[in-house]
């Protein structure tokens, strides 16, 4: 997917490192997704879901907030309040390039502070939760002892994920006063709460009470075992697929003309599991499926097989072309089913080798009140169908490379 890489002020003026996640085709929708605690806009979690998202056309701003990741500032000097106010920046800088955004997804407290600044964001439509706790202040608990040096001191070290981090004072007063129930119950935009029942970290309770405190529309959906950073890349690829379905009733995702020259579109085939086989597959502009390979064969057979969807092709063309006839006529045809089957079969060649060709399979179902005469010349017309007619008599197929996006 195209990325642009730039950097917007933040709350208090440092540069905040972005990238927004554009679609390979048409620009459908923005949304910003927010990091949880300590974490950068680069976790695989974050990655996955931007990616998925930009393969349905929504574009995908991530940032790292103040003193985080290559954003400037000073971590110890931030506070909840102040990863709000970098979220507004962040919508203004998406406004300001003309994509304002529809919707706000956060991870842990960053989905606390997509629910606190959505009911400021007037573009905002419809925003996700991930994980996250109902009460920001959550997070101390994993300060440990250190919370009694942060009093005293005003900051202190804080071992998070393995990596030290300088945590102030402000930022622990800021999260114990916050209250997010009036914000959620106020915030008037469509609301989907994922949450893990397992999470040993934001336990599932935090997602009753938001789902509580919000009001309608608001859907819940859980993660099953997913642990809280989402590390598991099928726990993130099913969330992101969870949103998108969700967002297509909420957001404007309506479709452009279709490009100038390609009036049937161009249909993309974008890997999607590097580690299996399973496709990401866009035909022209709004219809998606997925292409896998079976679990026997390296696959996590999660969509149609290449020659699966071959079939498919031949098996919908047939039943097409009958009942276009069939209509034509006004015969008495009340439905139509073709099971195809595929397979390599021996033949022998003009040079008479023993070489393997394919072999489709049709059979066909007429169901309704017609005649002997009527259905042998239906299964004529059958042989008429166009991908059949590809299939019998071959095809051209020109392959050029294309070069690396920037």
């Amino acid at each position: 997917m195209p990325t642009d890489r730039f950097t917007f002020p933040g709350h208090a003026g440092h540069d905040l490192s972005a990238r927004l996640d554009m679609p390979e085709g048409p620009h459908l929708a923005t949304a910003i997704l927010a990091h949880c605690f300590t974490c950068g806009k680069d976790i695989a979690a974050s990655r996955r879901i931007a990616a998925r998202l930009a393969g349905m056309g929504i574009a995908v701003l991530r940032f790292d907030f103040t003193g985080l990741g290559h954003s400037g500032g000073e971590f110890e000097n931030t506070s909840f309040s102040s990863n709000v106010d970098d979220l507004l920046a962040a919508a203004e800088a998406l406004t300001a390039r003309g994509m304002a955004p529809a919707m706000l997804i956060g991870h842990s407290l960053g989905g606390a502070a997509v629910l606190k600044a959505a009911g400021r964001i007037d573009s905002v439509s419809a925003v996700v939760t991930i994980g996250a706790p109902f009460d920001p202040g959550h997070v101390t608990q994993n300060f440990g002892n250190a919370l009694e040096r942060i009093d005293s001191d005003g900051v202190a070290e804080v071992h998070l994920g393995g990596r030290p981090v300088r945590i102030g004072k402000g930022f622990v007063e800021d999260v114990r006063a916050e209250a997010l129930g009036p914000a959620i119950a106020s915030m008037k935009k469509a609301l989907l709460v994922l949450h893990a029942p397992r999470d040993n970290v934001v336990g599932i309770e935090n997602a009753t009470e938001i789902f509580l405190a919000a009001k309608h529309p608001k859907s819940f959906v859980t993660l099953d075992d997913a642990d809280h950073l989402i590390s598991r890349p099928e726990d993130a690829e099913y969330a992101a697929e969870v949103i998108t379905a969700w967002a297509g009733r909420y957001l404007p995702l309506r479709s452009p003309a279709p490009p100038i020259g390609a009036p049937e579109g161009v249909t993309r085939v974008s890997e999607a599991d590097p580690k299996g086989f399973r496709q990401d597959v866009q035909a022209g502009l709004i219809h998606h499926a997925v292409a896998d390979e079976p679990i026997a064969y390296g696959g996590t057979n999660q969509g149609f097989t290449p020659y699966q969807f071959l079939a498919a092709g031949l098996g919908a063309c047939t039943s097409m072309t009958i009942r276009m006839y069939a209509r034509r006529k006004g015969w008495p045809l009340d439905h139509v089913s073709v099971d195809v089957t595929h397979d390599k079969v021996h033949a022998q060649d003009a040079g008479g080798q023993d070489a393997r060709i394919d072999r489709f399979m049709r059979r066909i179902t007429l169901v309704g009140s017609l005649d002997d005469a009527q259905r042998e010349r239906l299964l004529e017309i059958a042989d008429k169908c166009p991908v059949h007619r590809t299939l019998e008599h071959g095809a051209t197929v020109e392959t050029e490379l294309m070069p690396v996006p920037a």
